[in-house]
């Protein structure tokens, strides 16, 4: 968790608490320890928020305390409502339920007029055909793109032949239906894009890839490039 994250959440956890909360309570419910949470504290006061309180007696956050504004256009929040309704409603559990997290932290410090618009949703993500039901764990798959790891994939091709694959992800394309992996494929010794949903089982190789994944990311691009370029 980084240092921003732990400030929002300890802001978070006092509003949790009308009465002083114990230095050691709000150090476990954050899973830090009880100097980080004193320097954290010390931080929030220079940033100007009220807390009243010292260690043995317990702490506690007067009212009023914000954050500093967030100042968006009425467009721009238009196009972060549609973007976090979108993948609330298309992306996996983890990225849907932070989608819906974010999107809460940014309304709690927009003025007033800007969380009327919010709450007003001039867009709506409309319903699209169920997709394939996938069976894969995609924090896997995204924190092999992450640190550049390879991935053993068991897949099934459009016919219902299965393979093995070592593969090097280095994307992930979301469409209404459904989501692929973009990778370069040690068997076919290309880039080729998965179907999440026909990925029969999935599991982290230890190794980094030996391309970097901007390099792969080139090559990606130079490809599209080529077969959409006129003949």
């Amino acid at each position: 968790m980084s240092r921003a994250e732990r400030l929002l959440s300890l802001i978070e956890e006092f509003r949790r608490h009308r009465r002083p909360v114990s230095g050691n309570d709000l150090a476990q419910a954050l899973d830090i320890s009880i100097r980080t949470l004193y320097r954290d504290i010390a931080s929030l006061r220079a940033l100007g928020a009220g807390i009243e309180g010292e260690p043995g007696v317990g702490y506690v956050l007067r009212p009023g305390f914000l954050l500093p504004p967030v100042m968006f256009t009425a467009e721009e929040v238009d196009a972060l409502v549609l973007g976090s309704l979108w993948v609330a409603d298309k992306a996996e559990a983890p990225m849907a339920e932070a989608a819906r997290k974010a999107m809460a932290r940014l309304t709690a410090v927009m003025p007033i007029e800007l969380v009327d618009r919010v709450e007003a949703q001039y867009a709506v993500v409309g319903q699209s055909e169920p997709s394939h039901q996938e069976t894969i764990d995609m924090t896997v798959v995204r924190k092999a793109i992450q640190n550049e790891r390879k991935l053993l994939v068991h897949y099934r091709d459009g016919a219902g032949k299965s393979s093995e694959r070592v593969i090097w992800p280095f994307f992930l394309i979301y469409f209404n239906g459904g989501r692929l992996i973009s990778a370069w494929c040690e068997l076919r010794e290309d880039i080729r894009h998965f179907r999440t949903d026909r990925i029969e089982t999935l599991s982290e190789i230890s190794a980094r890839y030996p391309r970097r994944r901007h390099d792969l990311i080139k090559l990606w691009r130079e490809a599209e490039s080529c077969e959409n370029s006129p003949k």
